[in-house]
This record gives C-alpha cells, sequence and structure tokens, in this order.
C-alpha cells in the first residue's frame, strides 16, 4: 500500500495544503511543536481507529474553527482509492471512494498502517491493558469482524458486573448467573483463541527484528498470559471449559468485590529481554526496540495476511536509541513506504540508498524537497 497525497482544513495548527509523498521513507524534520506529529496523526486517523495520542475528536480541530477535514489518497489492492473523513459537532463523517459509510467501523482494513509513538512505550512500562490493547487493534487491521468479538465481549462483561454489584442486595439474581457465565466464555474463548494464534506468530517475527535492532547482542521473546489456563495447544471448546471453571472458582469473590477476575479483559503479554521481564529491567532503548520490535512485527504479519505492505509511521523514534540501531531502522527496513519523525536534519545523511522525500515542518507549514538517491 501506498499513500499518494493528503490534504488537510483545519487539522490541528497545520495549515490548509495537498501533500504529496513518495515511496521509501518520507522524513518529516523540524524543531519541536512544529507539527510534524499532528502529520503522522492525520495519516493514522484513516486506519478508523481514534487518535494514537489519546486525543479526543474535537481536540483534532483547529483553534476557532468547528470542523477538520482530510482527505487522503492511496493505492492498495491494485487501484488508487480515497478516504474523506470530516469530524464536526462530534461526529465522524466518513467515506470511501465517494461512498459515505455509517461509522469509521466500515473502513477498518482499508487504510492499514502501523504506528509507533514515544508514548506505545507503555506498552512495556503500564500495566496489561495497554499490551491487550495492542493486540486487539493488530488482530482487528487483518481481521476487522474481531471487533464485532470484542464489542459483545464488552456488552456481556459490563452487564455481568452490574448483576455482581446488585446481587448481594438481591440475592434471587443468582440464578440468573450462569447465562452471563456462559455469554461470556462463548466468546471470551474465541478472543483467547484469536489472540493466541496472533501472539504465536507475532512471537517469531518480533524475535527476528529485535535480532536485527540489537544486532544480535541481545534476545528478545513474548508469550501470551491467559488468566484462566496455561498457555497450552487448547481446543476453543477447552478453553471455554476452563474458562467456566474458573469463573466458577471465583464466583464468591466476584460477587463479594462486585467484578468479573478472570477472562481475556484480565490477560497480558509478557515481553523479556535476555530472559529478564522488561518491565523491570530493560534499559530505555531496549525497551524502545522492543515496542519497535512488535511493531515492525505486527506490520510484517499484515502484509503476509493481506498480500500488501502497510504503511509505517514512525514518530520520534531514533532518541535514546545508538548508531547502530538508528542505522538498521532507516536503512533495513526494505520494500515499505516508511513517515518518520525527527529533529535534526542531520539524520538525512544515514539514509543510504533509498528513495527520499524531506518533509520540513515549520509553524504547520509543510515543505517538501524530494531527493532520490540511486543505488
Amino acid at each position: 500500500m501506498i499513500v499518494q497525497n493528503l490534504s488537510c482544513q483545519n487539522f490541528r495548527n497545520l495549515s490548509d495544503a495537498k501533500i504529496n509523498f513518495q515511496n521509501g521513507i518520507n522524513v518529516i524534520c523540524g524543531d519541536n511543536a512544529q507539527g510534524k506529529t499532528n502529520l503522522i496523526e492525520c495519516l493514522w486517523l484513516f486506519t478508523g481507529g481514534k487518535s494514537f495520542r489519546g486525543a479526543k475528536d474535537n481536540e483534532l480541530i483547529n483553534f476557532e474553527k468547528n470542523f477538520t477535514k482530510i482527505e487522503v489518497n492511496f493505492y492498495a489492492v491494485n487501484r488508487e482509492q480515497k478516504i474523506q473523513l470530516l469530524i464536526k459537532n462530534g461526529k465522524r463523517i466518513v467515506s470511501l471512494n465517494e461512498v459515505q459509510k455509517h461509522s469509521s467501523a466500515q473502513i477498518v482494513g482499508c487504510f492499514r498502517c502501523v504506528v509507533f509513538a514515544p508514548n506505545h512505550l507503555t506498552l512495556i512500562k503500564s500495566g496489561p491493558e495497554e499490551r491487550r490493547k495492542f493486540i486487539d487493534a493488530a488482530i482487528c487491521q487483518i481481521k476487522p469482524t474481531y471487533t464485532i468479538l470484542l464489542s459483545q465481549y464488552r456488552h456481556i462483561l459490563n452487564q455481568r458486573n452490574t448483576l455482581l454489584k446488585d446481587i448481594p442486595y438481591h440475592h434471587e439474581l443468582e440464578d440468573t448467573l450462569d447465562i452471563w457465565n456462559e455469554r461470556l466464555c462463548e466468546v471470551g474463548a474465541k478472543i483467547i483463541s484469536n489472540r493466541r494464534k496472533y501472539i504465536k506468530r507475532l512471537s517469531v517475527l518480533s524475535s527476528n527484528f529485535y535480532d536485527g535492532i540489537s544486532n544480535k547482542r541481545e534476545t528478545m521473546n513474548i508469550s501470551y498470559k491467559i488468566s484462566c489456563c496455561k498457555n497450552e495447544e487448547e481446543t476453543n471448546e477447552n478453553i471455554k471449559n476452563l474458562l467456566m471453571k474458573k469463573l466458577n472458582q471465583t464466583r464468591k469473590n466476584d460477587i463479594t468485590f462486585g467484578f468479573t477476575s478472570t477472562g481475556p479483559h484480565r490477560d497480558d503479554l509478557n515481553v523479556k529481554i535476555n530472559e529478564h521481564e522488561a518491565k523491570n529491567f530493560a534499559s530505555q532503548g531496549q525497551q524502545r526496540s522492543a515496542v519497535l520490535s512488535l511493531k515492525l512485527a505486527e506490520a510484517e504479519l499484515l502484509k503476509e495476511e493481506t498480500e500488501e505492505q502497510p504503511v509505517i509511521l514512525l514518530d520520534d523514534v531514533l532518541s535514546e536509541l545508538d548508531v547502530s540501531r538508528q542505522d538498521y531502522l532507516l536503512n533495513r527496513i526494505d520494500s515499505r513506504q516508511v513517515f518518520i519523525t525527527c529533529c535534526e536534519s542531520e539524520v538525512l545523511n544515514k539514509i543510504k540508498k533509498r528513495s527520499q522525500c524531506i518533509l520540513k515542518v515549520s509553524g504547520g507549514n509543510v515543505k517538501i524537497k524530494s531527493d532520490d538517491r540511486s543505488e
């Protein structure tokens, strides 16, 4: 997949403009707080997801304006395509190839990209929720129907938790708990099965990418920690039964505390560097390398499933990486369109043999200077 150009109107501090891109590396450089990340964020929104910075939609609109309209032209599935997104009055109006969609969810899987931003270091540093979100979002790009499973599970979980809070005051309601347990196990087992299969493949690829980034000086491995059973080759039906068994074991405690203590919403992704927990023992550079490896592995899986390379968005990725790790990212991620932000213009001299487009951002204005380097 190749992004050809981007048009934006009233998007954050970016000046209204149409920006053309190039296959290969697109370097977005400039001082801090000029709009580099805004450009990356704008591209990400075409995946149908929310801002990777955690911003609300109304925060994407330029000050003193009441709407923002963005449009991307890209090449995918052997043809040119276009997505338009209008954000106004707290609503999104989205169209794909001039056909209006009911919601952003309907374009998930059409524009595929993988993003890395400094806040993604929370994948390592924070609790399990961030890692679950990463896995679920990655699976959704490959299998858009997975979003339905997640939505169903959240609804069932909320209903069960509400019931658990009510049971101490209305004991007769406990008889209905089995109904919600059955539904939770049915959908939960499918989520666990999807996650486990995905993480199994992700583990091999992320380990290989980490080898490259660290020049084989270190090792990385990941595994899926399931709250209801061991991470073994269980069938979907077995997982459902094990989850039901665990729910029955924790039934009294769940009623006492008013929440569901087991299920895919409690699972985790373990990340280890040199056989030690990355969260507790890895350096800042190692943690950044680990997250990058996970993101690059995510991109590779997208390619394997869709037979098209996703776009790679890298925001402030080079800080805290040594020279050899920077060289790997700039020169050894082949056959992909990459957008990378940086403050230092010297990074341009580190890019070898690949076509590049240099975008200089100042005060929201984007100026482009293309430079093709032959081998």
